[in-house]
């Protein structure tokens, strides 16, 4: 126990005072990690950012910008010691500011501050339509609009295009909190950007209509939409069924529907589909069922995206006897499963405990010509472990591993760590090794749960050459 407390105790303070060769390979991660500079927040310095001999110039370059982003949303003299860094000139470049800024996507006012820092104390730093959009997003999610509104006409001076994107994403904020009047006013705006109102835009007016519960203006858009020669597409028909739906006004979102088909204007899906989804996306699960279960009586299925939104929702629900008798109704109907299904089935039947029911689901996707992934055969490993059977479990993993694609590092930790609840620590030990021979790097406490229970159970020889193992892995 002492020895394996010391190596942990070892790896965490070489990782903070060594710089890695990789490190040093890159000029401008050279210069960090030659200059040492307390920051208000403690004792963190740049030798620290350079990576801390973990790996990669790629990390040691990740690690900068994670760094630089905790300064900015965290040190309220963000200027300060972002000067302090004295990063080089290269180092503060257009890729660079978006990470950051994107990183930094709930910090509206010190996004900002950041933006500004980099223009004015890099003047060699010239930002591009990126940044702005990024800034601009984060701007209109913290509802910092004046300040975005400024930096929009920048943007435009700077004679750098707005997205559709953009506009769209703007609108629906101003929508989502509550602010139909400004969502309006920037839709008539939008041809001053020099961004055509297309079916995006529309669809985005109409989902900030439907966030306050205009519905009759969201009704005379759609109607202006059609008029103007816009087409309506599925995520139109969405947007107001869900609305209506949320409303608790089904009626009024199926004679919508019906209007709209009779106008020769048919949404992509059937408006059936629309209506469970709506009624989904509302909360409304007992309804949704009950729609369900009266168009399979008809000798009907919904469309695959349907089923796959309802199976989810019934399995978070807790519903997952019904969810896997309707999967078989259907099924016997003749929808045709994904992937997606697959999974969600899979998963469901595992943790109700019917395990020869998610083999079963199993075997039909292999049927159907897919190789399972992890994330299909992962839960059913992960239910025979908790049943207890672990023979079966391994016999299974080893089937997959020729049957299907390769393990991943997820899977690996599950089993390693069911395992060791189960008291298998030699298994888990060979599992652990298995793992790092394909280059998988296990988690440290991985490893301490491994050597602790080898130790327990009395294999010393076997705890020390995992313990080895885990030293030569982190090259310390």
């Amino acid at each position: 126990m002492f020895r394996s407390a010391s190596v942990r105790l070892f790896r965490k303070t070489s990782a903070l005072t060594t710089i890695s060769p990789a490190a040093a390979a890159s000029p401008s991660l050279r210069f960090l990690s030659t200059h040492i500079s307390a920051t208000d927040h403690g004792s963190t310095t740049t030798r620290e950012l350079a990576g801390g001999g973990r790996g990669s110039p790629k990390d040691d370059y990740f690690m900068i910008i994670h760094h630089i982003s905790n300064i900015v949303r965290r040190d309220i003299y963000m200027e300060r010691t972002l000067n302090k860094l004295r990063l080089p000139t290269a180092t503060v470049n257009s890729e660079l500011v978006f990470r950051v800024l994107r990183s930094c996507c709930n910090s509206g006012a010190e996004s900002f501050r950041f933006f500004n820092w980099a223009r004015s104390h890099h003047p060699s730093y010239d930002p591009t339509t990126l940044e702005f959009e990024e800034l601009l997003r984060t701007l209109a999610r913290t509802r910092h609009w004046e300040t975005m509104w400024k930096v929009a006409y920048q943007m435009k001076t700077h004679n750098l295009p707005i997205s559709a994107d953009l506009v769209s994403f703007v609108i629906e904020q101003y929508g989502k909190h509550g602010l139909a009047d400004q969502a309006v006013e920037l839709f008539n705006k939008s041809k001053a950007f020099n961004c055509p109102q297309t079916t995006q835009i529309y669809n985005s007016l109409l989902f900030a209509l439907c966030e306050v519960k205009n519905f009759q203006a969201a009704y005379a858009l759609i109607r202006r939409m059609v008029r103007k020669g816009g087409v309506p597409d599925k995520k139109t028909y969405s947007i107001l069924v869900n609305g209506w739906c949320s409303a608790g006004k089904m009626r009024e979102a199926q004679q919508f529907l019906e209007e709209m088909s009779r106008k020769g204007f048919n949404p992509p899906v059937r408006g059936r589909d629309l209506l469970i989804d709506g009624l989904l996306n509302a909360g409304y699960l007992e309804a949704a069922k009950d729609l369900v279960r009266k168009i399979t009586k008809e000798g009907f299925v919904p469309d695959i995206e349907t089923f796959n939104s309802l199976a989810e929702a019934l399995f978070k629900s807790g519903e997952v006897d019904f969810c896997i008798d309707l999967y078989h109704n259907l099924c016997g109907l003749g929808i045709c499963p994904n992937s997606d299904t697959y999974k969600i089935m899979i998963t469901a039947a595992s943790k109700a405990g019917r395990i020869d029911e998610a083999f079963e689901i199993l075997n039909r996707s292999m049927e159907d010509g897919q190789k399972p992934y992890p994330s299909l055969y992962g839960p059913i490993l992960k239910a025979f472990c908790r049943r207890g059977q672990f023979d079966d479990a391994f016999c299974f993993f080893s089937d997959m591993k020729v049957k299907g694609h390769p393990p991943n590092r997820p899977v690996y930790t599950m089993l390693i760590k069911m395992c060791g609840r189960g008291g298998r620590f030699v298994a888990a030990a060979n599992y652990l090794v298995e793992m790092t021979e394909l280059n998988l790097s296990p988690l440290s406490q991985t490893f301490d749960m491994v050597t602790d229970g080898l130790k327990t159970c009395g294999k010393h020889d076997l705890a020390k050459k995992i313990e080895q193992l885990e030293i030569s892995l982190r090259g310390v």
